[in-house]
């Protein structure tokens, strides 16, 4: 089954999903029920996830690993988010990700990408969505840079299905010109 960290009830039924899901082959299709499964049992309500799992953190957003296939097909990422927490412009390493809101709301900004010299990348804002609770949205690259921000007044929490296990990712700041420099930048998790 691979490693779980509450292999029970809700989080067993959205792993038995994502296995099923990961198996279509084809990116799009797997996204698509991907997305699907999040949308129904993440959307359910908070009964999904461990209360531990959405404890903030101090100065950045909050990671922990939900479940990991055992077979390096995808991993679940449970991110929580305070009050004003957000992320740089980032990719994500060229594997396929599907996003949804469990609690609070996050506002996703995504960007396209127009050209890069060396390190240097040229982005353009190209859409700002405001998500709630059990919605959901894909990332396949190319079409994977973005930022998500906490912009409410509570606590929001995410769950994030990588197509691997995304251990680092390429972020993108700004430079006086308008353009970004790319940063390799590794990813952790917490307790």
């Amino acid at each position: 089954m691979g490693e779980t960290r509450d292999a029970s009830g809700p989080v067993a039924e959205l792993v038995r999903r994502l296995d099923g899901a990961v198996a279509a082959g084809d990116i799009g299709r797997c996204t698509t029920e991907v997305k699907a499964a999040l949308e129904r049992l993440v959307g359910a309500g908070d009964a999904l996830l461990p209360e531990a799992m959405l404890r903030p953190v101090a100065g950045r957003y909050a990671r922990r690993l939900l479940h990991r296939d055992s077979l390096g097909r995808y991993s679940v990422i449970v991110m929580v988010w305070d009050v004003g927490q957000g992320t740089p412009i980032h990719d994500h390493a060229g594997m396929w990700c599907v996003e949804c809101v469990h609690r609070g709301a996050i506002t996703v900004r995504s960007y396209a990408h127009r050209g890069e010299d060396g390190d240097t990348v040229e982005l353009e804002l190209e859409r700002r969505v405001v998500a709630g609770p059990g919605q959901a949205g894909a990332l396949i690259p190319p079409f994977d840079y973005h930022t998500i921000h906490n912009e409410g007044e509570t606590l929001a929490a995410t769950v994030h299905v990588y197509g691997g296990d995304m251990t680092w990712c390429h972020t993108f700041l700004p430079r006086p010109d308008g353009r970004f420099v790319r940063e390799r930048r590794s990813l952790e998790l917490d307790p």
